[in-house]
């Protein structure tokens, strides 16, 4: 009898050095370790919220060179060729300051797409880059035009003028449509924040 009160009470050291180990080791995540990939939505958030930041830049840019694409139409309708290499030049700078605020945001919302988080986080941040991708490939198209201008045009060489703006009104044509396409990736990004949190609210 005293043999098995000996095995019994081996097995409950044994045991109780087993599971202080095992608290022990999870203790450092806040608790007993979970199978699988921990889920790093809250994580992904966080550099969403960063490329945001970088995110406000763009919408600056885009406000901005608006502006300039209407100067730049008025100053090519009246022939003005200094105007137009002054206006086109302050176009080309201003995208090329935006770019690197474009390509930080699209890299932290790549990283976060490659996080574990769940499928309608996930569908929402490829939205999210599909939209800025497009952005910044309207705003090439756009930049292309201007360094056209700036470089090429010449009002009193006339076939080369046609040329020149021709090729400005094609790409124009092609920033407004991509920029189309960009802004229905971002409103379907937004409608699906907006559904995902009313599921969570009921």
């Amino acid at each position: 009898m005293k043999r098995n009160n000996h095995k019994i009470l081996l097995f409950i050291f044994t045991a109780g050095l087993f599971l202080s180990s095992a608290c022990r080791s999870s203790s450092n995540s806040g608790g007993f370790e979970i199978l699988g990939p921990a889920d790093e939505t809250a994580e992904a958030a966080k550099l969403v919220q960063a490329a945001n930041a970088d995110l406000k830049k763009i919408k600056v840019l885009y406000e901005a060179n608006e502006n300039k694409r209407q100067e730049l139409k008025n100053a090519l309708g009246s022939d003005n060729k200094d105007e137009v290499k002054k206006i086109s030049d302050g176009v080309v700078q201003l995208i090329n300051e935006g770019f690197d605020s474009g390509k930080a945001a699209v890299e932290k919302i790549q990283q976060a797409g490659d996080m574990n988080t769940n499928d309608d986080y996930k569908e929402y941040l490829r939205l999210k880059e599909s939209a800025l991708l497009r952005q910044m490939e309207a705003f090439e198209q756009y930049r292309q035009a201007a360094r056209t201008l700036r470089d090429n045009y010449d009002p009193k060489n006339t076939q080369q003028r046609e040329k020149v703006k021709k090729d400005f009104e094609q790409r124009s044509e092609n920033y407004r449509e991509i920029m189309e396409k960009a802004r229905s990736y971002s409103e379907q990004a937004n409608e699906l924040y907006k559904e995902t949190r009313q599921k969570q609210q009921q």
